[in-house]
């Protein structure tokens, strides 16, 4: 499995102009969850509502805040998904990067952002039905896992295969049971990566300060490895790849 790694990291560092640019949405989406006029929480480089807010302090005004922020949010990082798995379909196709970004990025967009919502959507079902039941974060954890299987591979598989929604998800979670090592593999280190870099800049920074640095260090280097590791192990289906 260590050739996943590398292949993503050749990648990053071969196209690091390119992701550096298109993980900008990464930022502006994560952000834009200040926006909304409930509290908030910065944890892990992400931006977080308070749950128990949404019940008790909620009006229309700021279900729409909360509703055009949210959108806005998924839109840049659907953006930022498509761009960087067209750089490693660019590089696997060699077709220069620039001339593929123009002509998929639009195509692929509404794709990815609807898949994103069903997910999110999903997700926050389960959370309100967990509030209710007095389980909200085991109900939550254990469908945002669960869930996250058919939708592991699906942007990559709309981006490189050209693939609808349902078929995108049914071929992700047939792809991560053959081969779940992979889905394993980006899991496990992407927890690991985020822990050790916000420990690391608690530790320079302090807690405050740090919250934002973590916030721009996972925008623009760890996350964007990682959707360049789905593309790159999507692609290793292909066995002429794999060697």
């Amino acid at each position: 499995m260590a050739g996943i790694l590398e292949d993503s990291f050749e990648t990053y560092k071969e196209n690091r102009n390119f992701i550096l640019i298109f993980s900008i949405p990464f930022i502006i989406a994560f952000a834009i969850p200040l926006l909304a006029p409930l509290p908030t929480f910065v944890s892990l480089g992400g931006i977080f509502l308070r749950t128990a807010s949404i019940f008790t302090n909620l009006n229309f005004f700021g279900l729409a805040v909360i509703m055009v922020s949210f959108f806005f949010s998924l839109l840049f990082i659907s953006f930022a998904f498509v761009a960087i798995s067209l750089v490693v379909k660019a590089k696997r196709t060699r077709m220069k990067v620039g001339q593929r970004a123009m002509k998929g990025i639009e195509k692929y967009m509404g794709r990815v952002f609807l898949a994103f919502i069903l997910y999110a959507l999903i997700l926050s079902a389960a959370n309100i039905a967990g509030y209710y039941l007095g389980i909200e974060t085991a109900l939550t954890d254990i469908v945002g896992f669960i869930l996250f299987i058919p939708f592991f591979y699906a942007p990559s598989a709309m981006v490189i295969d050209d693939q609808g929604l349902r078929r995108s998800m049914s071929n992700s979670a047939k792809l991560v049971a053959k081969e779940p090592q992979y889905f394993l593999l980006w899991f496990v280190l992407i927890s690991i990566v985020v822990s050790l870099v916000s420990f690391a800049l608690i530790g320079i920074a302090g807690t405050y300060w740090s919250r934002y640095f973590i916030l721009l260090v996972n925008s623009l280097l760890v996350l964007p490895y990682f959707v360049i590791f789905q593309a790159e192990a999507y692609m290793k289906r292909f066995p002429i790849l794999k060697h």
